[in-house]
């Protein structure tokens, strides 16, 4: 489907050409292929369920002490303000760099203190190695996502919800090239993989993640706004997320080889570089639309008006106030902080810090985001409590990663129609995301029927995805881009604020305190057995989770409240009149600034001027 473009000689000649390829090399739509490659190396903190049991068997940590770094590891994840900030000054690829070696010598160290290469390290130390492991995630995502929603603004909730659904795919696509590599069934062997796999992707696409200037689509659906690549983008992860979820349930049923695992990631890895020949047919799409534009420009006449003599500027009187310049300056400041600009207009970071609207967000997500993280990282105590065996624990894992995904790309897309067609605003699907997972957290706490686990996992996971590309969105859209990469990563550090709360305090204490009340009344030491058996272990913490949930649903609806105005209008005209702009000031040349490679592309620009 894809390739049918490419047929004729004539075609795959054009194609087949140093110029033809540098233009695909050097365009918006390898920077999306590259930032969904590197997206899907980069979610390794949601296995953190697999390999979290060997943490804990091998190093002799209780569920406190493993809830400590799960919450690390959130924090690391989430906390991704010194990425926002790098991102400010720095190209993209900066960023990305910084994130591979973090990646690479943080989860290195988890390895070899699993592996026994390295003396038994405190529950410190684990934490500060799981930590800045885990901030790699959050330099892979400001490099790639801010720079694609600075590339296609105006699909900005498709381009979130694509991209952070690779994310949400990401733990079970390392876990298919795992079981390839190494044959499954020894967890420090899935460490390692993540220690180098993310690192060397971002590696490899280091110099081809930039921003490009933005350009007015040429047809709706068409080469130039690329409503059609979404969409097929789409269907393709749809297509891995499926095969994905087969391969899950095809290998908890039959006994793989070596070889079939390495046949299964074989399909992965295709589904995973299909997209190119999307980007490809795209380029050529744009290929074709700029020559048909350099056959119809007409000559244009530049006519050289020359400007008046600039007169002189009167010198200003000294100033006569007694106000020393410090407090008035102070007082400018406080003035330009309490006095944020209106709606979609780009806010300065300390007007966003203390603007309500992104308290409510960070309450809300807080409540949400760490209820859900909560039950993700626990999966493994959860489903060992309640009698399953170890394959159906890590299919919860699995399971969760898939519908992540399908949270994300659904809450990204569906977010996006309804918001162009009906003017549906954001925040309120946020609320329906919030609410719905409560439902999850509610099967949790009653333990029973057999079976009702997979289910909540599946809620679970969806409602964790979905909250992502609305939250991105929404702080997009609310607070401008110009401070999005730092923004960005503000409102994520809501989630582990609240896992702290919800996972370390409520959950991991209640388990703990269960667990010494089956054994006695003390938890055994050194490498006894700690573990919870029954429903209790989980019952009141999910209970209390779901109270926390709730409120922030009722909390977000003050969100849709004061945003409603805003998001009947076009939220998106000035967008439009931007790209607008840019290409008459082009002289219509905006498809040409697509294709430039650069510097080197200014004669193609040269070329349409002169008709």
């Amino acid at each position: 489907m894809v390739f049918a473009f490419a047929a004729g000689n004539g075609v795959a000649a054009e194609v087949l050409t140093a110029r033809f390829a540098r233009q695909v090399l050097w365009g918006r739509w390898f920077t999306l292929f590259a930032c969904l490659l590197i997206l899907s190396a980069s979610g390794a903190t949601y296995a953190f369920g697999i390999y979290s049991r060997a943490i804990r068997m091998s190093l002799g940590y209780d569920q406190r002490a493993v809830a400590t770094l799960a919450f690390f590891k959130d924090l690391g994840s989430n906390v991704g303000v010194p990425a926002g900030l790098l991102n400010e000054v720095a190209q993209p690829w900066a960023v990305l760099a910084v994130g591979a070696a973090m990646n690479l010598a943080g989860y290195l160290m988890v390895y070899l203190s699993l592996a026994g290469r390295v003396a038994r390290p405190p529950v410190w130390l684990m934490c500060a190695y799981v930590c800045a492991g885990a901030n790699s995630q959050a330099f892979a995502g400001t490099g790639a996502l801010v720079t694609c929603v600075r590339n296609f603004p105006e699909t900005r909730g498709a381009v979130l919800g694509l991209l952070k659904g690779y994310v949400g795919l990401s733990s079970a696509i390392l876990a298919q090239v795992y079981l390839a590599l190494y044959g499954g069934g020894d967890a420090r062997s899935l460490v390692l993989l993540i220690a180098w796999l993310p690192a060397a992707v971002s590696v490899v696409f280091l110099g081809t993640v930039r921003v490009l200037p933005p350009r007015r689509p040429r047809q709706k659906g068409g080469g130039g706004g690329g409503d059609g690549v979404f969409l097929c983008l789409l269907y393709i992860s749809i297509a891995l997320a499926a095969y994905i979820l087969i391969m899950i349930v095809v290998q908890r049923q039959a006994t793989f080889s070596r070889d079939a695992y390495a046949a299964s990631a074989a399909g992965l890895l295709l589904l995973l570089f299909i997209p190119f020949a999307v980007v490809v047919r795209q380029e050529y799409r744009i290929k074709k639309e700029l020559e048909e534009s350099l056959r119809a420009a007409p000559t244009t006449v530049v006519t050289v008006i020359d400007k008046p003599a600039a007169l002189p500027v009167p010198e200003m009187p000294a100033s006569t106030t007694d106000t020393p310049p410090s407090s008035s300056c102070r007082r400018s400041f406080l003035r330009h902080t309490f006095t944020p600009p209106a709606h979609g207009e780009d806010y300065s970071i300390l007007q966003a810090l203390v603007s309500v609207d992104m308290l409510i967000l960070f309450v809300a997500i807080a409540c949400g985001a760490g209820g859900t993280l909560t039950a993700i990282d626990n999966m493994g105590q959860i489903g060992q409590s309640l009698g399953y065996p170890p394959k159906s624990v890590d299919a919860f894992v699995s399971l969760i990663s898939v519908w992540n995904y399908a949270g994300r790309v659904a809450a990204g897309y569906a977010s996006e129609a309804l918001l162009s067609r009906y003017r549906f605003p954001r925040p309120l699907a946020l609320t329906a995301v919030l609410v719905a997972s409560c439902a999850g957290h509610l099967l949790i706490a009653a333990g029973a029927p057999r079976g009702t686990l997979y289910v909540a996992s599946v809620l679970i996971g969806f409602c964790f995805g979905a909250q992502w590309p609305l939250l991105y969105a929404v702080i997009s859209e609310l607070f401008g881009l110009k401070r999005y990469p730092t923004l960005y990563n503000l409102g994520a550090v809501a989630s582990p604020v609240g896992a702290y709360v919800l996972n370390v305090r409520v959950a991991g204490r209640l388990y703990d305190a269960e667990a010494a009340r089956q054994h006695g009344g003390a938890l055994p030491g050194g490498g006894g057995d700690k573990t919870c058996v029954g429903v209790e272990c989980f019952r009141r913490s999910f209970l209390i989770i779901t109270a926390a949930t709730a409120a922030g649903a009722i909390v977000s609806l003050v969100l849709v409240w004061r945003t409603r105005e805003f998001y009947r209008g076009d939220i998106y005209a000035k967008f439009r009149d931007n790209a607008a702009v840019g290409e008459e000031s082009l002289g219509g040349g905006g498809v040409a600034a697509e294709q430039r490679p650069g510097r080197g592309g200014g004669s193609v620009n040269g070329e349409q001027r002169n008709g």
